[in-house]
């Protein structure tokens, strides 16, 4: 969860939802998703702005080891706010964060609380995930027991040097051991997250990265750009002159020495950042939110959408855990969506994924725009043709500057 929340409208202290968010009795209902944010981390990485705190941040009257009771507190307000609304739960995804520093009995409480609450759906994703040396083959096999489908491992780079800069403590290769230890624990579906464009890091520490990563053999893999967030470590490193701004040249390059070797290694990309092996290996819980389903997001800092209506929650435990003990929301702020906001949103969201985003959410403008950038090799014309607008290899690496004219 990004570390500055909007101001918004005030939030009712019950949780309490307008009628619009449930919709009519003919309406079908959307997807519907958990996410459970875990804000606790054993130290702070240098690109870091997420809601996180390590032990010395935390200060008095939040506790890492009641969380899994402070979370299965709002899961109950969920389901008070949501009423008798048969809502089963189709993803669930645990983020931070370190979830994996939590004992696994806690995660799979949480879990627990979900399902007894709403129900999971009986092919339901449930994700978590985890640094590499947070867990072990003994965590990895009372995860699964406790229902868990998919993890998460931030490997980042597969070279002591990038990894230093990215002040990252795992040692290399171990992410690679975590894939192996999973598959043994009943694990199908594993993603291995990587970073591109770290000060120092070369085109042969990135080949490195990526050759690492299909050894392994993961379903999925996301790769992301370098981006410097104000007040983070490598911010100030970077300000002081002690290493160098990534170039966007070369953020364009890494990203394409990406496509080629996953491509080549069986994964296709089903959005900008992420490439999997099929259908199967997408995560459907990111592919939620892509879509603009409903997903109600616990734990401090967590954002959640139903129905129109977008909230955020305090970011620190300590509050948190004190209006969750009182039975009370731990909303700070809420928005509600106008049609034109969901519309810009679903633009903004969709035109990243493989299956495009149709031509009828364009204005006049934006459809002129569009026609252009078929015109530019920006856009799929035979995808144009069926009214999609899909983004060429060309267009993934422009993909915010094509949004930014399709939104007019």
């Amino acid at each position: 969860m990004p570390s500055a929340l909007p101001d918004g409208l005030p939030a009712p202290i019950d949780g309490s939802l307008p009628a619009s968010a449930f919709g009519g009795p003919e309406d079908p209902q959307p997807p519907f998703g958990f996410y459970v944010h875990v804000p606790y981390c054993a130290s702070r990485c240098g690109y870091c702005d997420f809601n996180t705190y390590t032990a010395a941040e935390l200060g008095g009257g939040a506790s890492q080891a009641s969380y899994a009771d402070d979370a299965i507190a709002e899961i109950r307000l969920a389901r008070r706010v949501l009423g008798d609304a048969d809502r089963p739960v189709e993803t669930v995804f645990f983020g931070g964060g370190t979830p994996t520093l939590l004992p696994a009995a806690d995660l799979g409480r949480i879990l627990a609380a979900i399902r007894d609450e709403f129900g999971l759906l009986p092919d339901a994703e449930v994700t978590t995930e985890a640094n590499p040396e947070s867990v072990d083959p003994g965590y990895l096999a009372h995860l699964r027991e406790a229902g868990f489908t998919r993890l998460s491992f931030g490997m980042q780079s597969a070279r002591a040097h990038v990894l230093q800069v990215l002040d990252r403590h795992h040692t290399p290769g171990r992410a690679q051991e975590c894939v192996a230890e999973a598959r043994a624990a009943g694990f199908a579906h594993i993603n291995l997250d990587l970073i591109y464009g770290t000060p120092g890091e070369t085109d042969e520490d990135w080949q490195a990265s990526l050759d690492a990563v299909l050894a392994a053999e993961p379903d999925h893999v996301s790769a992301y750009a370098l981006i410097i967030e104000d007040g983070t470590r490598i911010a100030t490193r970077i300000r002081r002159g002690e290493i160098p701004l990534p170039d966007d040249d070369v953020l364009a390059d890494r990203y394409l020495m990406a496509d080629e070797a996953l491509t080549a290694g069986g994964l296709g990309w089903y959005e900008v950042s992420n490439w999997a092996a099929d259908g199967a290996a997408r995560c459907r819980h990111n592919e939620l939110y892509w879509t603009g389903a409903d997903w109600w997001g616990a734990g401090p800092g967590a954002h959640s959408h139903i129905g129109g209506v977008r909230w955020w929650n305090v970011k620190h435990p300590k509050p948190y855990a004190e209006r969750v003990a009182a039975g009370e929301s731990p909303a700070q702020g809420r928005e509600l969506l106008t049609e034109e906001d969901r519309r810009v949103e679903r633009i903004l969201l969709e035109l990243r994924l493989k299956d495009g985003m149709p031509l009828s959410l364009l204005k006049d403008r934006g459809f002129a725009a569009a026609e252009a950038a078929v015109e530019e090799g920006l856009l799929e014309p035979d995808k144009f043709a069926d009214r999609k607008a899909v983004l060429t290899l060309k267009g993934r690496l422009l993909a915010d500057a094509v949004v930014r004219d399709l939104v007019d």
